[in-house]
C-alpha cells in the first residue's frame, strides 16, 4: 500500500510539473521579450555579446525580458509577425503581447545600453494600460 501510495505521489508531481510547464510555454508568448536583430560579421553585436550578453540572462532587466536574437536576413518567426526589420546591426526592440513597445539602434556602450534599455522597458505598464507613446524610438547619441 505504502509504495502504491508513493507511486501515486511521484505521477501526480510529474503530471503537475507537466502542467506548469505547459502553463508557462503559454503565458511566455505572451511575456515581454528583449528581441536582438543581429547578422554575422557584426562588430557591435560582438562588442554588446562581450560587455552584455553574458550577464544579462542573470539581470532583472533579463529576467523580465529573456533575449530572443534574430538574424536580420532570416525570415522572421510567425509570431513575430508585424516586427519591423532592420537594417542597422544591433538593434534591440522590446516585444510584448505580440507587438513592439520600444526600440534601440545601435549599441551606445555599456554605461549607457543599461539606462536606455531601463527606459525601454517602463514602457511595458504603459503599454499594458494602453498609454504608451511608442513614437519615441530610443537612439543612440552620436
Amino acid at each position: 500500500m505504502k509504495n502504491l501510495r508513493n507511486r501515486f505521489l511521484r505521477v501526480s508531481a510529474v503530471m503537475a510539473l507537466g502542467l506548469a510547464v505547459l502553463a508557462s510555454a503559454s503565458v511566455s508568448s505572451k511575456a515581454a521579450q528583449l528581441i536582438m536583430l543581429e547578422q554575422d560579421g557584426c562588430h557591435w553585436c560582438e562588442v554588446w555579446n562581450k560587455e552584455i550578453g553574458i550577464a544579462y540572462p542573470k539581470t532583472d532587466e533579463g529576467k523580465l525580458a529573456p533575449l530572443r536574437r534574430v538574424d536580420i536576413h532570416a525570415p522572421l518567426p510567425a509570431d513575430l509577425e508585424g516586427l519591423k526589420k532592420a537594417n542597422y546591426t544591433p538593434t534591440f526592440v522590446v516585444w510584448h503581447n505580440g507587438r513592439e513597445i520600444d526600440r534601440l539602434r545601435g549599441y551606445p556602450g555599456g554605461h549607457f545600453f543599461w539606462p536606455m534599455l531601463q527606459q525601454m522597458l517602463a514602457k511595458i505598464d504603459k503599454a499594458e494600460t494602453g498609454k504608451a507613446d511608442t513614437s519615441d524610438t530610443v537612439e543612440p547619441k552620436s
